[in-house]
C-alpha cells in the first residue's frame, strides 16, 4: 500500500485504498457494524477501528496481498483454533487477498470483542 495522508474517517481510509481491496474493506466495516451496532467507527494508528465503551473493539486495514484485523482474543478455545491459519505475529491476522476473507469469523470475533468489553466493564460504569 503507497504512503497517504492521514485518513480522518473510515470512508478517507477506504477511499485512498487500491479498488479491489475497497469492497472488502466496505463489507468487513458493514460485518462490523453488524455485530456490534453499538460500536463507533474512529481512526486510530491512521488505521478504521471500531470502539465501545471507551475502548478498541478491533482494527483493520488493507496490505498489498492481505487484510490485518486486530482481535485481542483471548479465552475462547474454539475461536483460537479457528484464526490459528491467520495467525499473524502480536495476536493480529492475516487474511489473504486471494482467498476467500472469513466474514463469518469476523462477525464472531466481533461478538467475542462486545462479550469481553461489556463483562470487563464495572458496575456503575
Amino acid at each position: 500500500m503507497a504512503a497517504r495522508a492521514k485518513p480522518k474517517s473510515i470512508d478517507e481510509y477506504i477511499a485512498a485504498c487500491a479498488p479491489d481491496a475497497r469492497a472488502i474493506l466496505e463489507k468487513v466495516r458493514l460485518t462490523i457494524r453488524i455485530a456490534a451496532p453499538e460500536a463507533r467507527e474512529t481512526i486510530s494508528y491512521n488505521i478504521p477501528a471500531f470502539t465501545l465503551s471507551g475502548r478498541t473493539l478491533v482494527y483493520f486495514a488493507a496490505f498489498k496481498q492481505h487484510l490485518g484485523f486486530y482481535p485481542p482474543i483471548k479465552g475462547d478455545a474454539k475461536l483460537r483454533n479457528a484464526i490459528a491459519p491467520y495467525a499473524g505475529e502480536k495476536g493480529n491476522l492475516r487474511f489473504p487477498l486471494d482467498q476467500p476473507i472469513p466474514y463469518r469469523l469476523i462477525k464472531d470475533l466481533v461478538r467475542v470483542r462486545v462479550k469481553q468489553i461489556l463483562q470487563a466493564k464495572k458496575p456503575g460504569q
